[in-house]
């Protein structure tokens, strides 16, 4: 029972914070229990913590959905690329050395944090040229948004955002954010919306995936508990992401990169 009364509010916090940033809070779950759970396998906690993050992934795109933030389209379209790179990820695990992939990880989040500080060095509407796929998305308030990627470039970076996600299972959000911002030239509300959504699909098949393999036994008692958080907090986070501006938002995914950065960078360090 006290481990459910924490894991409650734990749960929540992750929900919104996670939701606020489009990352789906993985990325601080996974150390969180590795720190409490210390005798539990990293396959326990990678099944806990995507489970966990689907449910928090649901609940910010209901909320999302209902701002008419997310691009429906591009989202799909980036999700189908997301799969295949995380049974990728799923496989490279058993072939690469976890400590240094850690330090390269970590090294590279902390690359993207100076490259969001910096921020653009010009306004940029969108992409030009020949392989360009322009949106036009009006959220619910009236809020219009024009503009335009290259598809391949966001497809090829969702194969890797399943990659890493599978392989570290912190959650995709905190690399496609940024990516989706600042190259692809996303607004940023609405890419953090298109992530969640992209996020919901890619940890419900990576769930389905532990179900058909029996991974759930024992772990429910966590699982509930932090799911019921999760979905609560994502709707509060969703509601906190009307009122903050998207310059905040990069820099609490600055924040949040900066945290797992270096946090995989000194366990690389001195694991080694």
């Amino acid at each position: 029972m006290a481990e459910f009364l924490w894991l409650l509010p734990a749960g929540f916090v992750l929900g919104a914070y996670g939701t606020l940033i489009g990352a789906g809070g993985g990325f601080l779950l996974v150390p969180l229990l590795i720190l409490l759970y210390p005798s539990d396998s990293p396959h326990t906690v990678a099944t806990i913590s995507l489970t966990v993050v689907f449910f928090n992934a649901l609940s910010g795109s209901v909320a999302y959905a209902r701002m008419r933030r997310i691009d429906y389209k591009s989202g799909l379209l980036f999700s189908t690329a997301t799969v295949p790179g995380a049974i990728v990820g799923a496989l490279a695990t058993d072939h690469m050395p976890r400590r240094p992939f850690d330090l390269l990880v970590g090294v590279l989040m902390l690359a993207i944090c100076v490259f969001l500080l910096r921020g653009p060095s010009a306004v940029v509407s969108g992409a030009e040229g020949r392989w360009v796929l322009r949106r036009r998305l009006v959220e619910a308030d009236g809020t219009a948004h024009e503009y335009s990627y290259n598809p391949v470039v966001g497809v090829s970076m969702s194969l890797g955002v399943g990659f890493l996600s599978s392989l570290l299972g912190i959650g995709g959000g905190i690399i496609h954010v940024p990516v989706m911002a600042n190259l692809l030239h996303f607004p940023v509300h609405v890419a953090t919306a298109t992530s969640h959504f992209t996020l919901a699909i890619m940890t419900l098949a990576g769930v389905a995936v532990h179900g058909f393999e029996g991974d759930f036994t024992g772990v429910f008692g966590r699982i509930i508990p932090l799911s019921i958080g999760v979905v609560a907090g994502a709707q509060g986070g969703a509601l906190l992401a009307r009122w903050v501006g998207g310059v905040w938002i990069i820099r609490a995914l600055v924040a949040a990169l900066a945290f797992v950065g270096v946090r995989l960078v000194l366990v690389a360090w001195h694991g080694g």
